[in-house]
């Protein structure tokens, strides 16, 4: 393998030695199996093509200054699996299956692990689709869960700095009772031309308004928004929006501050009270806001006035990546330590 500049990545996809697979035939799930192979075999008529049976998740592994690998929080991104697919329809994974081939595909591509302080990660994907073959509108009998990693850089070029936001109205995520908050595939097919529309723009990303009525908050592009104010944290309380489980390991650690924490519907017309605002995912972990503007009402909410990130997430920020990479203690037992 070529030398791998660790600190000029992207976040995308890098081939690495081997991913993890497990079947659900015959009602049950089989054991898990290492792979090499990077492609699938499935039937042309499989449920995933045509009618949208599939989930994923996203979550990462550090290496920490102390050499050990660490995976933030599998539990979590188990658990919200499951809920999708009680959502579409698929066989739970139980989710002493998913750490586990969580944990055998990091290990066994433990080479692909970027050193610490490289600003870079390792990116793991586990993926659920359904394999059976169907022409009628039915959940398939077979699936196929998958996971592979890829060493990633930062999501947004500049790293932890203030991005610009525009609202899009055109575009809905999400329905207010909808898959909004299901994390499959379909919401991000739908967003791509909001996205598209905002990247030619300028924009680090599209902001979305509430479905239903266009008055509320709800997502930043494919993140949880987040706002500052008052010593107290505000994120969206709504029925379309996916719970991020950065957003709420933010949650606590702000409780933990001493800051107040609300959930509950932000009109549109609060932006202009916030002290700081952020976006926040698996990907950029806290990518604070610089302004959103609305650009069909001649509207821009100035947030950051300096254009730099605010104290309060900065200091989330910086405790959450903490955590993660193993420099402070993990009182709520989040890492997953590898031996």
């Amino acid at each position: 393998m070529k030398e791998i500049d660790w600190s000029n990545l992207s976040f995308g996809y890098m081939k690495t030695d081997y991913n993890v697979r497990c079947y659900y035939r015959d009602g049950k799930w089989g054991e898990l199996e290492l792979c090499s192979e990077e492609t699938l075999n499935i039937h042309m008529a499989a449920t995933c093509l045509h009618y949208g049976q599939e989930a994923f998740e996203g979550l990462k592994a550090y290496r920490g200054k102390d050499g050990k690998i660490r995976i933030f929080r599998p539990e979590a991104n188990a658990e919200r699996l499951q809920s999708t697919c009680r959502g579409i329809l698929m066989p739970e994974l139980p989710t002493e299956t998913f750490c586990e081939a969580v944990k055998k595909v990091v290990k066994a591509n433990e080479r692909f692990i970027p050193p610490y302080e490289s600003g870079a990660s390792l990116y793991i994907r586990p993926l659920l689709i359904g394999t059976g073959a169907q022409v009628g509108v039915h959940p398939a009998k077979e699936y196929l869960f998958v996971v592979f990693v890829t060493p990633v850089g930062p999501y947004f070029k500049g790293g932890f700095a203030t991005n610009p936001y525009v609202i899009i109205r055109q575009f809905d995520r999400a329905a207010p009772l909808g898959t909004g908050t299901y994390k499959v595939g379909g919401n991000y097919a739908a967003s791509l031309r909001a996205n598209k529309m905002a990247h030619d723009a300028g924009y680090a990303s599209e902001f979305y308004l509430d479905a239903k009525e266009k008055k509320y908050i709800d997502e930043c592009g494919a993140a949880n928004f987040f706002g500052i104010k008052d010593n107290t944290y505000i994120t969206p309380l709504s029925t379309s929006i996916l719970p991020s489980i950065t957003n709420r390991s933010l949650m606590q650690l702000a409780e933990d501050m001493g800051l107040k924490v609300e959930r509950r519907p932000i009109p549109e017309e609060e932006l202009t009270t916030f002290e700081e605002a952020g976006a926040c995912g698996t990907a950029a972990v806290i990518s604070p806001i610089e302004r959103i503007d609305d650009l069909e009402n001649h509207k821009s909410y100035v947030i950051a006035k300096d254009g730099k990130p605010g104290p309060v997430s900065e200091k989330l920020y910086t405790k959450l990546r903490a955590i993660q990479y193993g420099d402070e203690p993990d009182p709520y037992g989040w890492v997953t330590v590898l031996d």
